[in-house]
């Protein structure tokens, strides 16, 4: 025991010693790969720094000396040269000595030190390798304008080629800016003169200048040769066209009763007339900026007026579909409501009405001579033709929306005074088919000679009787309570149908009951208990007890033939 945990203890030891071998090994590999990155970085931008004055600097430098012809020139050299002289022996010597700090900082391992300076020395390199570039971008302007110069020249004389070949070949096209396209075309010609002048000078600083204002020369004249034509076209030809069958339009419509104010028509073809002189008036200058768009927004503008004539005419056809309906209309209704109202008295004497239940007569006959003032104001306004049609045609609208509102109150209080009255019509008809059912009821007593009336029917005939003679006087008195008329309607006809019913039940069970003493009579000798029922039913109905009777018969012959109630019935039916 004691040997196994020696040989544990040893095991581990081992497993320590190994696991901290291995720890160190894996951070001295980390710490050599640390430091060779910093050495790199710190090579890096010693390579980027030496990268910054080039050759190329000094070429292009030498380039411009052997083209100075002039004090301007000279003087862009000396300031380049100046400026190169700055980077090669200032700022570059400063970078060295940043980047020796860098790798001072490295041999003494000062790593924190080392990777704050690191970003300040990358930051140093990038600024002055941009000062470098942007002077070479400067020196090349002028070595290089010769050759950029002399390919934009060729572009721009073929653009100036196509021009005046396309000038030459529509010349009606383009009469109205002769003159100053043929002035314009010279200043051209003078300026290629001039480039040509200024390269074999050397005069490269003023060659920009010159091609420049060939390039924004020719540009505009593309402009110009491309637009004029569309200008022509839309400022003397399309738009007075226009103009003119606009005008024709107005003045007819104006002649024909229309009212065209708000579209402000002469003072706008006024305006639109000054538009298109100013823009023929730049034209001349051959500025044609926005003058397309100018035209084609005038253009719009008219081609928008005939969608405002026809306008019109539709909202005056409509106009006058509202007067004449309208008119129709509320003339029909007022004269309804006025017979109505004339009769209001009548109506709430005769149905027991209140003011308020009838308020809604007046208050109907006050707004249709609101209506009717309404209308008449419309119509006085179209007679003196001093409102659109259109407006017009909108107040009818309104008028007319009123009206069909008014209307339809009208039409509810006539469906509800109307109803009064067939109330009334209907409570006499049901009163006729009330003593109709009535007579029925006593016919049907009268015809069946009962040997005894029940006493109920007399009771129930009494109370029938009754509520017919309330359901009369009601009718009879003056103003009606429609509503207790139909209570007393209703109250008639349940007591003369319960009579009904009464009676008819009795009749209809004596009946039966007769049927079965006598259909029972042929078993009275066969059988003394059939005998003896059958004389039982035949005293009970004797008495009125018809019920009594019917079930003493039937209890009788069911000893002989089970089931015979519903062979009377059968038979019965």
């Amino acid at each position: 025991m004691k040997l196994t945990r020696e040989t544990f203890i040893l095991f581990a030891v081992l497993y320590y010693i190994f696991t901290l071998v291995v720890v160190t090994i894996v951070l001295i590999i980390l710490d050599k790969k640390y430091k060779k990155n910093l050495n790199e970085e710190i090579n890096s931008l010693e390579r980027e720094k030496n990268l910054i004055i080039s050759s190329s600097i000094l070429t292009e430098l030498n380039k411009v000396e052997a083209l100075i012809n002039n004090q301007e020139l000279k003087k862009k050299y000396k300031s380049w040269q100046k400026r190169f002289e700055n980077i090669k022996n200032k700022e570059i010597p400063k970078i060295t000595d940043e980047i020796i700090e860098l790798q001072n900082d490295f041999n003494e391992k000062e790593y924190s030190k080392l990777k704050k300076n690191l970003i300040e020395v990358e930051v140093n390199i990038n600024y002055l390798k941009t000062k470098a570039d942007f002077l070479l971008s400067e020196i090349k302007e002028i070595t290089l304008s010769e050759e950029r110069n002399r390919e934009t020249i060729i572009k721009l004389k073929a653009d100036y080629r196509e021009i005046r070949n396309l000038y030459n070949n529509n010349l009606q096209d383009y009469e109205i800016i002769k003159n100053p396209l043929e002035l314009q075309f010279e200043n051209v010609d003078k300026l290629f003169a001039a480039f040509e002048e200024a390269m074999e000078q050397n005069e490269y600083l003023e060659v920009g200048k010159i091609v420049k204002a060939i390039d924004d020369i020719i540009g505009n004249l593309k402009i110009v040769i491309k637009e004029t034509k569309t200008i022509v076209n839309l400022g003397n030809i399309l738009i007075p066209k226009r103009i003119e069958d606009i005008n024709n339009i107005y003045h007819k419509m104006k002649v024909e009763g229309y009212n065209l104010d708000y579209l402000n028509i002469e003072y706008n073809i006024e305006e639109v007339n000054k538009k298109i002189q100013d823009i023929f008036s730049r034209l001349n200058v051959l500025n044609v900026v926005d003058s397309i768009f100018e035209l084609k927004t005038m253009l719009d503008y008219f081609d928008s007026l005939y969608n405002d004539f026809d306008k019109e005419k539709l909202t005056k056809t409509l106009f006058e579909e509202y007067k004449r309906s309208i008119l129709l209309k509320v003339t029909k209704l007022e004269k309804i409501n006025n017979e109505l109202y004339r009769k209001i008295d009548d109506i709430k004497y005769s149905y027991d009405l209140t003011d308020d239940e009838v308020l809604v007569i007046s208050e109907i006959k006050e707004e249709f001579n609101n209506i009717r003032e309404s209308y008449d104001k419309v119509v006085n306004m179209e007679r003196s033709k001093s409102f659109a049609y259109s407006k017009l045609a909108k107040e009818m609208e309104l008028i007319n929306n009123r009206l069909q509102k008014e209307e339809e109150k009208l039409s509810n209080a006539l469906k509800t005074l109307g109803s009064l009255k067939e109330d009334e019509l209907r409570a006499r008809d049901e009163l006729e088919n009330i003593k109709d059912i009535l007579s029925q009821a006593k016919e049907k007593v009268r015809s069946y000679k009962l040997p005894v009336i029940p006493k109920n029917y007399y009771v129930e005939l009494s109370e029938a009787t009754l509520a017919i003679n309330e359901m009369v006087k009601e009718l009879d008195q003056r103003p009606i309570s429609i509503k207790t008329l139909n209570l007393r309607v209703d109250t008639a006809r349940d007591l003369v149908l319960k009579v009904y019913n009464t009676i008819n039940e009795t009749v209809k069970t004596a009946k039966m009951a007769e049927t079965a003493i006598v259909y029972g009579n042929r078993y009275r000798l066969v059988n003394k208990e059939i005998e003896m029922n059958l004389s039982k039913a035949e005293n009970a109905f004797n008495k009125g007890n018809f019920k009594v009777s019917l079930e003493s018969a039937i209890n009788a012959i069911n000893i002989i033939e089970p089931g015979i109630y519903k062979k009377l019935l059968e038979e019965y039916k």
